[in-house]
């Protein structure tokens, strides 16, 4: 079991993190705009960032929930959330602009959306997950 306050205290800090992309995402139009200047290049590293820590934050709460909490949002590709953590650490000079693109105008707003329905979801329950 585990404690709902703590997972709830999590899962703000998740998408407290998560709501910056927006913000550093707007200017960006096309994947070439990550590369086509040094500012984008530090936004594509910001979300990178970003992406690393919720994917991290996401292996942990599974582990920690013995995938309960996780199981119960399949509107979500939880194995990709965390998978892109991977896949960016590990292969950080390699990272594709148009992957990046693509998760932040796709994925992230769904995830946004389930991590705040997550916190609702546990607050209202009050249950041990």
């Amino acid at each position: 079991m585990f404690d709902t306050s703590l997972l709830c205290e999590q899962l703000r800090s998740v998408l407290e993190a998560l709501e910056r992309i927006p913000r550093r995402f707007a200017s960006i139009s096309r994947p070439e705009d990550f590369s086509n200047s040094p500012e984008g290049m530090d936004r594509l590293d910001a979300i990178c960032m970003i992406l690393i820590a919720v994917g991290e934050a996401f292996r942990k709460i599974d582990r920690k929930t013995e995938g309960k909490l996780l199981a119960r949002y399949p509107d979500v590709d939880w194995s990709g959330v965390k998978g892109v953590r991977d896949v960016i650490a590990h292969g950080y000079f390699d990272v594709d602009a148009e992957e990046v693109f693509d998760i932040c105008r796709n994925d992230i707003p769904v995830l946004m959306q389930t991590v705040r329905r997550m916190i609702k979801d546990l607050d209202q329950g009050g249950k041990k997950v």
